[in-house]
């Protein structure tokens, strides 16, 4: 996996961290679809994520706006349900402004 690529600041991200408490085939696949049907979604720009203990996924968007239509979107409330039924045991979502970015690349 490499790092997103995002344009210069100012932009958003949503930063989600969560607890599972159960690992499930359908789970998995609940997270690929969801990392296919959020790339169609107008005004993101990209994601990272990393699992172990905790799972820390933050994706980057171009506006409040576009964060707020992904929130609302059928199936990503679909998954949002089921999480909160049968995946996790806790998790927090953060919002941010970025005002400011750089990079190193080798």
């Amino acid at each position: 996996m490499s790092l997103a690529n995002t344009p210069e600041p100012p932009y958003y991200s949503v930063i989600f961290s969560s607890v599972k408490n159960v690992e499930s085939k359908e789970y998995d696949e609940m997270s690929n679809k969801m990392v296919e049907l959020v790339k169609l979604q107008p005004g993101f720009l990209g994601f990272e994520s990393a699992k172990d203990e905790i799972g820390i996924t933050v994706s980057y968007w171009e506006s409040l706006e576009a964060i707020q239509e992904w929130y609302k979107n059928i199936e990503h409330k679909e998954a949002q349900n089921m999480g909160k039924e049968h995946w996790y045991q806790s998790y927090n979502v953060r919002v941010a402004k970025v005002e400011r970015a750089y990079s190193f690349n080798r």
